[in-house]
């Protein structure tokens, strides 16, 4: 395979053109040559790459941590606890969301379950408890 155009590489990575850009002036992937016409023309190794940060998004890693991760990756002779330690550390953060999000949901119901739905609105309890002060 030679060289890629930028339309054909978003489409391939399901990447968006404007993304593709963003992620080169970050550094996350190399600037790619450029053609007679000026235009891109990347390497087809990038396809993998751009693939491995799409994934890495989808499990919530930042741009920073992604960033750390291809630098693991890019010694690949090292031992990978240090690509473990990465997603434990992930792993704990999504887990603190969850149990966040769980308690959310919960206050929410009990919330919506208090509210009969019609009458003055200076009387809805959902009103009355976000106007409460937190308790200590």
């Amino acid at each position: 395979m030679g060289t890629l155009s930028i339309g054909k590489l978003a489409k391939l990575t399901e990447v968006s053109i404007d993304t593709i850009r963003y992620y080169e002036r970050q550094g996350l992937i190399a600037p790619p040559a450029r053609r007679a016409s000026g235009y891109r023309a990347y390497a087809p190794d990038v396809v993998g790459r751009l693939r491995f940060i799409r994934r890495a998004k989808g499990l919530s890693f930042t741009l920073g941590e992604i960033t750390e991760l291809l630098t693991l990756t890019a010694q690949s002779e090292r031992d990978m606890a240090g690509m473990k330690v990465a997603a434990r550390a992930k792993l704990g953060v999504v887990e603190d969301k969850i149990r966040e999000l769980q308690r959310i949901r919960k206050d929410l119901k009990r919330l919506e379950a208090a509210c009969p739905g019609y009458g003055a609105l200076a009387k809805c309890p959902i009103v009355h408890a976000l106007n409460q002060e937190p308790s200590p």
